[in-house]
């Protein structure tokens, strides 16, 4: 019987990391789950099934990485793919005239030191295996609100991150990035009392804000072999909004 394929999600309890989990269980991944929310990521890995593992992570500790890549060595003797989607989800930094710099660095540690980490520890399980990366990014690398440079910067870095890592992994390892739009994230429960606007899913030139589901889809063509010729590449899913001039009625 062939070896499931293994894949490593971060940040896999809830939202895009969780649609990813879901998408690659459904084809027939073994999924491991990290998270620093240890309580919901084993709420994740028992609702996904016997195909998911749960393990507690903080992507900015370096020897739990180190640590994780061991036991996944152990456990698997490699690692067909690695999905780095944990991250400070909130964008607003606040003027940057008064921004610490304890503050600016809790977005560049976890959004983009944090797969760094990642990749430095878990590449010589990818290469074995000749696996793939995806590192969830966000169009706000690509535009910008006000206010928001930490997190712009620690995206903006991580597509950089992308293309280079991509030409010192390969041929072995392919590396590429996705950058999720407006993706509704919310629990069910609260997306059912308060649901969005008209006027939130008519600015989508698609129609619709995003579900986890579209990210989901992406990630997993990207990590799989049909996916062989794309590498250092950034790809956007969101509904067409960053091709849309916007102009003020």
């Amino acid at each position: 019987m062939t070896q499931a394929r293994v894949a490593l999600i971060t940040g896999a309890a809830r939202g895009i990391g969780l649609g990813i989990a879901r998408r690659l269980v459904e084809g027939g991944w073994q999924v491991v789950l990290a998270d620093r929310d240890a309580p919901a990521c084993e709420r994740a890995a028992a609702h996904l099934g016997e195909a998911s593992t749960a393990i507690p992570l903080d992507v900015r500790d370096e020897a739990a990485i180190r640590d994780l890549a061991r036991t996944l060595e152990a456990r698997y003797e490699g690692l067909d793919g690695l999905v780095n989607n944990a991250g400070v989800a909130d964008p607003c930094c606040g003027p940057i005239e008064t921004l610490e710099l304890e503050r600016w660095n809790q977005w560049i540690e976890t959004n983009l030191t944090g797969p760094f980490l990642m990749c430095k520890h878990t590449l010589p399980l990818l290469r074995s295996r000749r696996g793939a990366i995806v590192h969830i990014g966000s169009t706000r690398a690509l535009q910008s609100e006000p206010h928001t440079e930490s997190y712009a910067a620690s995206k903006g870095g991580l597509a950089a991150f992308t293309h280079a890592l991509a030409v010192s992994a390969g041929p072995e390892v392919r590396v590429n990035a996705i950058h999720p739009g407006w993706i509704d994230t919310r629990p069910e429960t609260e997306r059912r009392n308060k649901p969005l606007r008209p006027v939130d899913h008519r600015q989508h030139p698609v129609g619709r804000v995003g579900e986890p589901a579209d990210v989901a889809a992406l990630a997993a063509f990207l990590l799989g072999p049909e996916a062989g010729f794309i590498t250092g590449q950034a790809w956007a899913v969101d509904g067409g909004m960053t091709r849309r001039m916007i102009y003020a009625e």
